[in-house]
This record gives structure tokens, C-alpha cells and sequence, in this order.
């Protein structure tokens, strides 16, 4: 008999330092790759993301700008057109309004504008969603807004290894990719392989198997959804869970996949519900599995008011555990 595989190591580390040590080694891999952004440098990021990366690599990789979105990404724009691949790094979803039109009429827009002659290999990333008491202009969930566009691809990492991946991944694409970290994950912590490497951003995960009904969601929310789910099986409700993790372009095949094991579908989205990610998710299903449905698509999402500053307030705000449960007990009210 020959040797026993070794055990993998593994590293016990944060949501925060797999983004740090992605950004570090995406520098250290590529000369072309820089990190621009309010400051990422001597301050080390809103975040703390990028905390000590100025002091490793210099000013030239590690750029402080001016706080001014529209510029700042417009420049990020340029030196990708110029060969360069910037991570452009805006510190929270709702500046990035202030750059929407360089996002929606520059980068999305100018492989088609061009005819094919010119790519923009940019990477942005952004903070996005409630639950750290931020208040209604700094707990937007606007990823949904940006999946709506063609031209660029939309990611939302929930676990360490997505945050260590996704973002190598996202720089070898020709395209813009918007990267949508959650603030309510920086402090995350767990085991992840010492190893860990790039990622596929085109897939969907099933994070737990279940056969009654799909919870479906990405990012911040996940956690939330598995919460919901083990509270499930305690009364006898097997759900499988659905992280999207790419909201733009959606993965039909792994969603209708599921829908069409468990009959039911539940869309838990911390983005409001009119318009939202979730609407098109559950059109989707009733598009491509309506007659495997059992009961109608329920939605679980954000109530529709500005996020309050309360902490008690936020909670009831956002989607919680026990809400997602409450709608599951009420779809499977049908059985039997």
C-alpha cells in the first residue's frame, strides 16, 4: 500500500485578510496590477483591507486618490485600456453612484462602442449592505442595480474562499468585473486551505442539500439562509441552500436545477423588493421551472425605507432567520 495523502493545511484566518492576502498576491503576480482608491494607502482602507500593503509595495501599486469617484474610476478605466489591470476600490455601494455614468456609459459600454477593438480589464470593489448601524446613506444593497447591466460581470463573495479567489479570477476576465463585499463579513472568521487559489466566478454553489425547498441568496445574507435552514431541519424541513455568488450573469442551470428537486423556492435578498435581483431570479424559475413548482416563488428581501441608524430598527429592516423561516412554514403549509 502506498502512503497516506497528507491532510490538506489549513490557516485560520478572517473574510478581511483573504482580501488582503488576494490584492497582495495579485501585485505580486502581475507588475501590470495596481489598488487605487480613497484611502487604501496610509490610512490602509474604510475597511483595513488594504492595511499595510502601502508600506510593502510603495505608492506606485498602492494609490491614494482623491475623493472624487467619477475621476478615480475614470482613471481606472484609462490605465486598462492603457494594459494595466487597476483594482479600483470604492469604499462604500452608495459612492459609487458618483461614478455610475464612467461604470454604465464608459466601461460597460466601450468593447461594444469600439466593435470588439478595445476590452476594459478593470476590477472594482465595493462595500455593500446594512448591519453595522451605518444609516441610511452607507447601507444601500445596490448590487441588484448593477446586475442589470450589460457589459460587465457582478460577484458576491460570502465565504473565505470566494473572498481569497474571486478577485485573481476576476482579473485575468477582459472585462469589468464589480466585486460586492459585504460589510457584515470583514470579521468573519474560519478555516481555509493554506493553498487556496483562484476561483470559478461562473457557478452557483449549493452550500447545503436539501430536498423540500431552495433558499436562495449571495453575499451577506448567506449565513443568515443557513441559520434559517438548520432551524428548518430541527422541525423536520430539509432546504437546500443556493449561494449565486455572480449575479450577473446569473446561473439558470444550477438555480432551476435545484427548484426542480425541492419543488419550492424561496429568494432571501437584502436589496428592496421592487426591481430588485430577486424579481428577476423568481421570473427565471417561473420561466424555466413552473411546472415543477409546487407553490408559488416567495421572496424574502429589505423592507422598503431607508435603512434606519437604530440598532433594533436595522434588524427588523434587513432579512432575518426567523422571517425566512416564518415564509418556508408558510409555503410548506401545502404538504400532505
Amino acid at each position: 500500500m502506498g502512503e497516506p495523502s497528507p491532510t490538506p493545511r489549513t490557516v485560520r484566518t478572517t473574510y478581511r485578510e483573504a482580501m488582503r492576502q488576494a490584492i497582495r498576491e495579485a501585485i505580486l503576480r502581475d507588475a501590470r496590477v495596481f489598488l487605487m482608491g480613497e484611502d487604501v494607502g496610509r490610512y490602509g482602507g474604510c475597511y483595513a483591507v488594504s492595511k499595510g500593503l502601502l508600506e510593502e509595495f510603495g505608492p506606485d501599486r498602492i494609490r491614494d486618490t482623491p475623493l472624487s469617484e467619477s475621476a478615480f474610476v475614470g482613471a481606472g478605466i484609462g490605465a486598462a485600456l492603457g494594459g494595466m489591470r487597476p483594482i479600483v476600490e470604492i469604499m462604500t455601494v452608495n459612492f459609487s453612484l458618483l461614478a455610475m455614468d464612467q461604470i454604465l456609459n464608459n466601461a460597460a459600454t466601450i468593447l461594444h462602442m469600439s466593435g470588439g477593438q478595445f476590452n476594459v480589464p478593470l476590477v472594482i470593489r465595493m462595500t455593500t449592505g446594512a448591519g453595522r448601524q451605518l444609516a441610511a446613506q452607507h447601507s444601500h444593497s445596490l448590487e441588484g442595480w448593477y446586475a442589470h447591466i450589460p457589459g460587465i460581470r457582478v460577484v458576491a463573495p460570502a465565504t473565505l474562499e470566494d473572498a481569497r479567489g474571486m478577485l485573481w479570477t476576476a482579473l485575468e476576465d477582459p472585462d469589468p468585473v464589480l466585486i460586492f463585499e459585504h460589510n457584515g463579513l470583514y470579521n468573519m472568521e474560519g478555516e481555509m486551505a493554506a493553498d487556496a487559489g483562484p476561483v470559478d466566478i461562473d457557478r452557483a454553489a449549493i452550500r447545503r442539500s436539501g430536498t423540500d425547498v431552495s433558499l436562495i441568496t449571495y453575499g451577506g445574507t448567506l449565513y443568515r439562509t443557513i441559520q434559517a435552514a438548520e432551524q428548518l431541519a430541527a422541525a423536520g424541513i430539509s432546504a437546500e441552500v443556493v449561494d449565486l455568488r455572480t449575479l450577473r450573469p446569473l446561473d439558470d442551470e444550477t438555480i432551476i436545477a435545484s427548484v426542480t428537486r425541492t419543488h419550492r423556492a424561496v429568494v432571501v435578498d437584502e436589496g428592496w423588493r421592487s426591481g430588485s435581483i430577486s424579481a428577476e431570479i423568481s421570473a427565471r424559475i417561473m420561466e424555466g421551472a413552473f411546472y415543477e413548482l409546487d407553490a408559488p416563488v416567495a421572496r424574502v428581501c429589505s423592507a422598503e425605507v431607508p435603512v434606519p441608524y437604530a440598532k433594533h430598527l436595522e434588524d427588523a429592516t434587513v432579512p432575518q432567520a426567523a422571517r425566512i423561516v416564518e415564509i418556508v412554514n408558510l409555503m410548506m403549509g401545502d404538504r400532505g
